[in-house]
């Protein structure tokens, strides 16, 4: 299978400050891979390099195209969504308008209110809530919201920094069923950092550990989940 991602001695810093040192990762198209590591190890960082939030050197190809050195927007227009951590929320707009901004770079109405109401299929509660002031929203509503979001661009690839942080576990369980609904019927890569070692493994096909911004370990989830260091230092057991 064809690699939709792939990245190769991918540097970053902020400032001065150097976080990343020579990343390779790939992700084959349709897949799902997850980058594991402790608190400061690079993992959000990755992601932000992807969709050039910040300075890198090195080479990402997303089918085939260099995204090193292109805009944040320019990234965005070729389908790459971002959902971030803390969510990202816009507050003091509703529900629906949060969803609307996410389709801002789409020129067809028609198609992008066939998408909301797609997204509301998903997440039958945004629709309960399409008028209401988004930041009176619950964690887990808000979210739905970003996943939700990042759908209205009809995303090839999609960036999930932290889904799980701060939800419950039902909610949590519920999210994550339907991000797998969505990686299977559409089709929607996904590059997904996760602090829930466990859950990021049950969840992904393939996975990274990063330790201080350098790749340490790689390989099929299982075989990531069946290693003895990884148990102990990640899994808890």
């Amino acid at each position: 299978m064809a690699n939709l991602l792939e990245i190769s001695g991918l540097q970053a810093a902020y400032g001065h400050t150097q976080v990343l040192h020579g990343i390779d990762l790939s992700l084959p198209e349709g897949e799902i891979v997850t980058v594991l590591g402790a608190n400061g190890a690079g993992k959000t960082t990755t992601l932000r390099s992807v969709s050039q939030m910040i300075r890198t050197s090195g080479s990402i190809k997303f089918d085939g195209q260099e995204l090193v050195g292109k805009s944040t927007e320019a990234v965005v227009r070729l389908r790459i969504a971002h959902v971030p951590e803390g969510r990202g929320t816009f507050v003091r707009v509703t529900t629906e308008e949060n969803l609307l901004l996410g389709a801002y770079s789409r020129r067809s109405r028609a198609q992008i209110n066939g998408d909301l109401e797609r997204v509301y299929s998903y997440f039958p509660r945004l629709e309960e809530r399409r008028e209401q002031q988004a930041g009176t929203l619950s964690g887990g509503e808000q979210q739905m919201l970003a996943v939700g979001r990042a759908l209205m661009l009809r995303p090839r690839l999609m960036l999930l920094d932290e889904p799980s942080f701060g939800l419950a576990p039902l909610v949590v369980q519920e999210l994550f069923g339907i991000l797998r609904t969505i990686n299977q019927s559409e089709g929607a890569s996904m590059l997904l950092v996760e602090q829930n070692a466990n859950l990021a493994l049950g969840f992904a096909s393939y996975a990274y550990l990063l330790e201080t911004g350098r790749v340490v370990l790689s390989g099929s989830a299982e075989e990531i989940k069946s290693d003895e260091s990884v148990r102990r230092s990640y899994l808890g057991y």
